[in-house]
């Protein structure tokens, strides 16, 4: 009963470790602000939840669902993409609803792979990702993303050294926790890639609507002959703070679509038939909401790069996510990662992910999200900013960071 294989070949998880310091400290009455996980902490928009109610108070509502998602959730979806990018999806062949991102692309993963099958995903990036494959049976291969990256480049590069050749290529514009985004033109060449190389492209559109400074995130599915090649994503956990409701859904190829469906058909009834009926209203309703939300993430990013900007901790702004992507500090970059998130905390009273939990590419940076409110955020800043200032030099990163 000690041995099960699949988790076998998952690394140690290394967010664990710093959370368990930063619990630690919280059970001595210390008050850690939490930049850590990407969980959002404002609260759905009254009108969804209302709707929730309504539909909850209805018993024809409590039998199971559809696995696939209800129709008119279906064509809200479709609707949606017509009004924003213009996109034709049907929703009969080309929609399916999904228990969150984690859930559909975890499945879709599963049910297009054979064990040592190779996927390409970005490095660093979002845990499930990588592994979605690794869970699988697959071979996942990290293409280097970041500020001193082309990715094109090392794309090709990698796909020339693989054998066999890569079955799957999952990526993410806005792209957590880089927070790097791309243009349109990005995508057209992705789509040439793809259909060259015979790969299928899942992309994880989660971060849609946070984007700042007038910068709009374009959709895969805008490229002609995305539908060809691949899917994309999106969960309405961000854009409509609906993080615990568990709704996304996958739109794109057919196929593909089709294969998700099949396979959900076996292991869920789909999701609670209030929350799709709520999901609905979030999707065809008021969008004001979505507005606002952006804006407050706006707001917090600038007080967190402008405060740490100002204590000597320089940072670019990002244009898109709900986080910030920064370099550790040259007096701490031979700490590494997880022991300077260790650090933060017991010195600074601050959380943050170590960027090595999203792959080894990601060592020198650590990762904030944006789940405070700028008083917090400030006060982060100052704690911050007294580590800096510290006059003795920082303690030897003697421990040794996980591997992925």
């Amino acid at each position: 009963m000690s041995e099960f294989a699949r988790l076998d070949r998952l690394p140690p998880y290394v967010f664990a470790t710093v959370n368990a310091i930063k619990m630690e400290a919280r059970r001595k009455g210390e008050d850690i602000i939490d930049l850590g996980m990407g969980n959002p902490d404002m609260g759905t928009p009254e009108h969804i939840v209302e709707k929730l109610v309504e539909a909850s108070r209805k018993p024809h509502n409590h039998r199971y669902s559809a696995s696939m998602g209800i129709t008119k959730l279906r064509m809200a979806i479709c609707d949606w993409y017509k009004r924003r990018y213009d996109v034709d999806i049907d929703h009969e062949n080309e929609a399916i609803v999904t228990i969150g991102v984690k859930e559909g692309m975890s499945h879709l993963v599963l049910v297009t792979i054979r064990p040592g099958d190779v996927v390409f995903t970005p490095n660093p990036t979002y845990p499930i990702h990588p592994y979605s494959a690794i869970i699988s049976g697959g071979d996942v291969r990290g293409i280097p993303v970041g500020p001193d990256q082309d990715f094109f480049q090392n794309l090709m590069h990698a796909t020339r050294q693989t054998w066999p050749r890569p079955k799957i290529l999952i990526l993410s514009y806005p792209h957590n926790p880089t927070t790097e985004t791309v243009d349109i033109g990005f995508f057209e060449k992705l789509v040439d890639y793809a259909k060259e190389n015979k790969i299928i492209v899942i992309h994880d559109f989660a971060y849609a609507d946070l984007t700042f400074d007038g910068f709009q995130a374009p959709s895969f599915m805008q490229v002609k002959g995305a539908k060809d090649v691949g899917v994309e994503f999106f969960s309405l956990s961000k854009s409509y703070n609906m993080p615990g409701w568990r709704v996304g859904f996958c739109v794109g190829n057919p196929e593909i679509v089709a294969a998700l469906r099949r396979i959900k058909s076996y292991l869920d009834y789909g999701i609670f038939q209030p929350i799709q009926i709520a999901s609905i209203i979030a999707l065809n309703g008021p969008q004001e909401c979505v507005e606002q939300i952006r804006l407050t993430y706006q707001e917090r990013r600038d007080s967190l790069i402008n405060g740490l900007n100002r204590v000597g901790w320089p940072i670019t702004s990002p244009k898109g996510t709900m986080f910030v992507w920064g370099k550790i500090p040259e007096q701490y970059l031979h700490m590494g990662s997880v022991e300077f998130s260790k650090f933060l905390i017991q010195e600074a009273k601050v959380a943050v992910s170590p960027g090595l939990g999203f792959g080894e590419y990601g060592d020198e940076y650590v990762r904030f999200a944006l789940i405070e409110n700028s008083m917090r955020i400030n006060q982060a800043v100052r704690g911050i900013k007294a580590v800096l200032q510290q006059s003795a030099s920082p303690p030897d990163g003697d421990a040794v960071p996980e591997s992925r």
